[in-house]
């Protein structure tokens, strides 16, 4: 499934400039790597690391702005959790490709000290966490958030808190690899239920099964929903009557690829990387890569709710266009919000290193948030991205007073704006 940006992408408004950029060059194999840090809070900022082959600067630099929005989405003020600044890191170079480890490896050196005084990351498309932590190890670097650990009041008892939650698992599945869906499935849940539809009659159809697409699509089943399609790298797997989430979750390799001499009869497979669009469904959830919803193939898709699992999935003219029609989309700095804030909320202390606790905070809040979007943007008669961006907007408004303002506002363009969501 290909992921390139659009070549003459329309911002909305004009997002203010990023507080820093950082172009790395690899002395090895020439591929680049980028570090955006959009906006600073307190002087430090979060966001993930992703790896995939053509990955650039404007790609990074509009994910960062996600993350401002991400993080600023669920400050509250009586919480110990304080939201970060956005930021984002991106390699252009395929995780499969052979360079790929020793060139995170390179890159990881060259920004260390980005790592250890401003940027907080982790996992993201194309790299795993449990790989992220395996090289900085390597390098002689304790963490991936380290520079976050003076803003805590005991940074050893949250240090221990969050390797605990890190270690507990669900089922089979680390706890860490579930929250992000189960807040994307949470959203989805809610904007169903504003629109009245049954979870017993819905359809979903996820594209991506890794850690996002792959809890989303487990979290949905057990809500009742019917998962009648799912695609990972090497196409669609399609059954009307419902495929076996919890079966094929057994089967992932690590980035998420379906073994298919696991499927059932009645299962059927297609090559066709794009076919995921065309399957008749209620909920859509691109999960997997950006940029995969634009203006010619939205006309494909069916689905009453677009829950975007992946950073900045749906084309500026593809979410006008699918308004227009009444399709739900779920901004991803909403629905996929989930991970980030699970993070932070365990590491300073709001919850313990506990699967309950989590899931009961994470469906709170995912529930909450998606409500007040979805009923602000019916009220005033806005897409539910302009709805959530007013929230952020007064949030970070917040922010700022407590806090002072550190760095550039992220603005309130689309993510596509002025480019082409542990800290995802």
């Amino acid at each position: 499934m290909k992921a390139d940006p659009p070549s003459t992408p329309g911002p909305t408004t004009v997002a203010a400039p990023p507080h820093l950029q950082l172009i790395w060059t690899d002395p090895v194999t020439g591929r680049q790597g980028f570090v955006v840090i959009d906006r600073l809070v307190r002087g430090v900022a979060s966001g993930g690391l992703r790896m995939r082959e053509g990955c650039t600067l404007d790609e990074v630099r509009g994910l960062a702005a996600g993350m401002t929005r991400k993080e600023a989405l669920h400050y509250d003020p009586a919480g110990r959790y304080v939201p970060l600044g956005g930021a984002k890191g991106g390699i252009d170079c395929g995780p499969h490709d052979p360079e790929a480890r020793a060139v995170l490896g390179r890159f990881l050196d060259a920004v260390r000290s980005v790592l250890k005084h401003h940027w907080t990351t982790g996992e993201d498309l194309g790299l795993r966490q449990d790989t992220i932590d395996e090289v900085l190890a390597e390098l002689g670097l304790g963490s991936s958030i380290e520079a976050i650990y003076p803003l805590l009041d005991d940074a050893a008892e949250a240090r221990e808190r969050l390797a605990d939650a890190f270690a507990i698992a669900v089922d089979g599945i680390p706890l860490p690899e579930l929250v992000g869906g189960l807040g994307v499935a949470e959203s989805a849940l809610t904007a169903l239920d504003h629109l009245g539809i049954a979870r017993t009659s819905a359809r979903a159809v996820v594209q991506g099964f890794g850690s996002m697409g792959g809890a989303t699509a487990r979290y949905l089943a057990r809500a009742g929903v019917t998962v009648v399609g799912l695609a990972d790298a090497r196409g669609v797997i399609v059954n009307p009557e419902g495929l076996d989430v919890e079966r094929l979750l057994l089967t992932r390799d690590g980035l998420g690829g379906i073994d298919r001499s696991r499927l059932r009869p009645g299962d059927s497979r297609t090559a066709a990387d794009d076919a995921w669009l065309d399957i008749d469904c209620e909920i859509l959830v691109p999960a997997a890569v950006s940029y995969c919803v634009d203006a010619s193939n939205q006309a494909r898709i069916t689905a009453r709710i677009i829950a975007e699992a992946a950073n900045m999935p749906t084309l500026p003219e593809a979410e006008a266009a699918l308004h227009a029609r009444g399709t739900l989309v779920l901004p991803d700095f909403v629905a996929n919000s989930a991970t980030n804030a699970w993070w932070w909320w365990t590491l300073f202390g709001d919850i313990g290193a506990d699967s309950a606790q989590a899931h009961a905070k994470v469906r709170e809040a995912m529930r909450r948030l998606t409500t007040d979007m979805l009923s602000d943007a019916e009220k005033h008669g806005v897409t539910p991205r302009e709805a959530a961006l007013g929230v952020v907007d007064r949030k970070i408004a917040h922010i700022e007073a407590r806090f002072g303002r550190h760095a550039g506002a992220a603005g309130t363009a689309h993510p596509i704006a002025g480019g082409p969501g542990g800290p995802r």
